[in-house]
This record gives structure tokens, C-alpha cells and sequence, in this order.
């Protein structure tokens, strides 16, 4: 297994609204592992249901604990994001992320070296005529980075590559 990239990725997504301001809109999001044969539950009714990574005889059926650690990244941040976007009176009304880890076995020690969120927002405008810029955006992405306490946590680098768009 010597020169292995070890890769893990999440899927994020949440529907809602976030124009009636921090204290009222929904924070309850879904969040799946996606492996190349499909999404993994993240939990059920007994509680999660945990393995190690295949590559390290594992259970590919069940979540291992890189994938929890991107997906704790990419909760943090989508948290964040909507938290400020309410204050801003902005309204996010649908989110999603890609996000991926990435774990070399040459980096001794072992660890995910580097998480990668590729946020999805989409905003809805109340005024046709009004527009968010890529630099707005972006800002917005930023501070949600400084707020996350995971992403504070972390000694892997964390980027966050986003993209938006907005419904009339």
C-alpha cells in the first residue's frame, strides 16, 4: 500500500429557508459517506454504525472515522455559513457539499492532510434586480471558515471552493 491515496467523501444537503432570520429557521441537515459503490447511511435508529476504512479491513458497509471527520468539516461550515446568512437577513434557501479528504500514506505521521468543501448555495433574492457577487460570496464562505469549530480544531489545511447561484 506504499505511495496510497487514501480519498473520502460526503455529500451534504439541506433544504430550507433562511430569511426569517437566526432564531427561526431549520438546522437539521442530511449527510451521507459516498463511496464508489454509493451513499453509506450515516446513522440509524441504534446509533452510527462504524468500521475502519476497507483499505484497512474495514467494513465499506459502515462509516469509518475519516469520513466522520470530513463530514464533522463540512457540518461545521454549512452551519456557520446559514448562521451568518440569517443574521444578514440573506435568504439561503437550498446548500449542498462535496466535500473530500485526503489521507497519503507517504506524510508519516498518517492523516488527512487536506479537506476540500465545495459548497453549493443557492440564495433567493426578494428583489429581482439585486445580485450577490462571486466576491460577496466568497467573504461570506471566509467567515463562515473563521466561525467553524471544527475547522478551528484541525491541523489539516481546509479549503473551501464555492460555487452559488440565485432563484428569482
Amino acid at each position: 500500500m506504499s505511495g496510497a491515496v487514501h480519498r473520502y467523501r460526503t455529500r451534504l444537503e439541506w433544504e430550507g429557508s433562511t430569511a426569517v432570520g437566526y432564531d427561526h429557521y431549520d438546522r437539521a441537515h442530511r449527510l451521507w459517506a459516498v463511496t464508489d459503490a454509493g451513499p453509506v447511511a450515516a446513522a440509524g435508529p441504534d446509533g452510527l454504525h462504524l468500521s475502519g476504512d476497507p483499505a484497512f479491513l474495514g467494513d465499506a458497509e459502515r462509516l469509518n472515522p475519516e469520513q466522520l471527520l470530513v463530514a464533522a468539516a463540512s457540518s461545521c461550515h454549512f452551519l456557520s455559513f446559514v448562521a451568518i446568512a440569517a443574521r444578514r437577513r440573506l435568504d439561503v434557501v437550498a446548500y449542498a457539499d462535496d466535500a473530500e479528504g485526503v489521507m497519503p500514506e507517504d506524510d508519516r505521521p498518517m492523516r488527512l492532510t487536506r479537506i476540500v468543501l465545495h459548497p453549493q448555495v443557492t440564495f433567493r433574492s426578494a428583489d429581482p434586480g439585486a445580485s450577490l457577487s462571486d466576491d460577496a460570496v466568497a467573504t461570506l464562505h471566509d467567515k463562515a471558515h473563521h466561525l467553524c469549530f471544527i475547522a478551528n480544531s484541525l491541523a489539516s489545511e481546509l479549503l473551501v471552493e464555492p460555487s452559488f447561484d440565485v432563484v428569482g
